[in-house]
């Protein structure tokens, strides 16, 4: 909103100052400030609020440590992580830009879904909360529009080299010509539409998804989106689970969403900016460079959600906020073509989902196998397990985020170990 402003206050009246929001670093910067002043000030209003209405959180007596004394935090604190993204996003974004109105949309979305299912807990007293069917169709839901939009707008291309089968000699905004020169021809950079992603640690690390369709013969690629929507619904339902599953200890799913936010932030600069692309030998996805203004937003949401939510937590983000976290981490992964990623950038995430899965899988099949149930860890998630075995919630959830600042590191460096 204020870009718009100011670039025609820039242009009209050459106003000094006004350039300053032509720079993507000058608005990250203002969004993560103002993002933290929402979260960290405003915010301390809306607990107050959530108090006065008595929206605390209601606790299941699990046998853990320092459990019970949660019972009656206020919770549904994703409002503020919510109004803490949404908010710069829209002020110091490019409000013309598909994939800044994409994130703003998921953000809402899954929100939504989030605040029904803290509602039902909190007002209905339903400690199951939304069921679980509902929420996997919004997810789904999520997923195909997403997915629709990333495969059928025009506005979502990637830069290619093509060599071409004439001699260029003009000028065309949607072709560079390439200091490489193959015979009389030069490699051109010409902006496509693709389904192409990034396979981490590959050298020629470019994979097509309408490969997969390869056996349908001639025609083939105008299928792929059969293939492409059905995997973007997986990674942001996975992903979105995911974060939720994590949010059980103070800190733990804000800060881990933090430090995947700046890697994401680091992801989508270079892959929006062609000197760094062409330097990095990396896809050029035009356009990804405003992300960073949503990522430096959301960077700011969550550090200054943990000035309340760090042990002991004042605030519970509750499904309001983990599914917002997720799915956004999902979305923006998939957007800059780096959600092959994913594994390794949220593993936190990918190991509390699998220790839930396996302890299931096992508990139901040994009951079914030996007449009784088994388990593989005292309790899942994992961070239930390590609280079982003694250590502090405080210990655990610092170990984490070493843990997640390692993987978010190594995400980086795939950039350069292909």
């Amino acid at each position: 909103m204020l870009y718009h402003l100011f670039t025609y206050l820039d242009s009209a009246f050459d106003i000094p100052g006004t350039g300053l929001f032509q720079y993507i670093s000058f608005r990250s910067g203002m969004a993560l400030i103002v993002s933290l002043v929402i979260s960290m000030i405003f915010g301390k209003k809306i607990i107050q609020y959530l108090q006065l209405k008595q929206v605390g959180e209601i606790v299941r007596n699990l046998g853990l440590e320092g459990q019970m004394q949660k019972q009656g935090t206020p919770t549904m604190g994703g409002l503020i992580i919510i109004a803490s993204i949404v908010i710069p996003a829209l002020l110091f974004a490019r409000l013309d830009n598909i994939y800044v109105l994409l994130l703003v949309f998921s953000t809402l979305w899954l929100g939504a879904i989030g605040f029904v299912d803290d509602y039902i807990k909190v007002f209905m007293k339903d400690k199951k909360g939304l069921h679980g069917r509902f929420k996997i169709m919004g997810q789904v839901g999520l997923g195909i529009i997403v997915g629709s939009i990333l495969y059928f707008n025009s506005s979502v291309v990637i830069r290619e080299n093509v060599v071409p089968e004439f001699r260029f000699t003009t000028t065309d905004a949607l072709l560079e010509i390439d200091a490489i020169n193959r015979g009389n021809d030069a490699v051109v950079k010409e902006t496509v539409k693709s389904t192409k992603t990034t396979i981490p640690f590959f050298k020629d690390n470019e994979f097509d998804y309408s490969v997969l369709l390869k056996w349908m013969g001639n025609g083939y690629e105008k299928w792929t989106f059969l293939i492409f929507i059905p995997i973007v619904i997986l990674i942001i339902t996975a992903v979105s689970n995911g974060a939720n599953m994590t949010d059980g200890l103070d800190g733990l799913a804000t800060g881990t969403s933090a430090i995947i936010g700046v890697a994401l932030g680091v992801l989508a600069y270079v892959s929006g900016n062609v000197i760094f692309s062409d330097y990095l030998n990396i896809m050029y996805i035009p356009n990804t460079g405003e992300m960073v203004v949503f990522i430096a937003a959301f960077v700011g949401a969550c550090v200054g959600f943990l000035w309340y939510n760090s042990y002991p937590a004042q605030v519970f983000m509750g499904d309001t906020g983990s599914l917002s976290l997720g799915g956004i981490i999902a979305v923006f992964a998939i957007i800059i073509r780096k959600e092959l990623l994913i594994p390794i950038m949220c593993g936190i995430f990918l190991v509390e989902s699998l220790s839930v899965m396996m302890q299931v899988g096992w508990f139901k099949f040994t009951r079914w196998r030996f007449g009784e149930g088994r388990r593989i860890f005292r309790m899942a998630p994992l961070h239930h397990h390590f609280q079982l075995l003694g250590y502090h919630e405080a210990k655990i959830v610092q170990r984490f985020l070493i843990v997640g600042i390692l993987l978010a590191v190594i995400s980086i460096i795939t950039l350069k170990v292909r």
